[in-house]
């Protein structure tokens, strides 16, 4: 039986590297945003509410970032039928809002990156960026 495993993690470096990468994409687009990094087992590695961000979307950017790491997908990959009955009963933290993103890397996912401020396709074009800052797989 195996009783242990071994497994990658984020560092620290990385995380500062990813918003620091999703600050710089935000700012080049001109809306400011809440971005919120999580591993793989939903704990709080980062965050950044930026200066003119709703202060609500960080809210939603942590559940995006949960979503993420939980379903190892974009948070938009939640089925529209079920997104109700599931935010209810997680306690809205899961949404099928876009800007969630699953990091893996090598394949190995490692946590989410959760987005909000901006319309769905802002928020997501900063959850990108975050991810190339630190050679992640970009999700098909």
């Amino acid at each position: 039986m195996d009783f242990v495993q071994t497994q990658a993690i984020l560092t620290h470096r990385a995380v500062l590297a990813m918003l620091n990468a999703a600050v710089a994409e935000a700012e080049a687009m001109g809306q400011p945003q809440c971005v919120v990094i999580v591993d793989a087992s939903g704990e709080l590695l980062g965050e950044i509410r930026m200066t003119g961000a709703r202060f609500l979307s960080r809210k939603s950017a942590r559940a995006k970032a949960l979503t993420a790491a939980s379903i190892g997908a974009p948070s938009q990959n939640i089925p529209e039928a079920v997104r109700p009955a599931i935010a209810a009963a997680s306690g809205g933290a899961v949404t099928g809002l876009q800007g969630g993103l699953p990091i893996r890397i090598g394949g190995m996912l490692l946590g989410g990156i959760g987005v909000g401020s901006g319309s769905g396709a802002q928020d997501a074009q900063v959850a990108e960026a975050a991810l190339r800052a630190v050679g992640a797989d970009m999700p098909t």
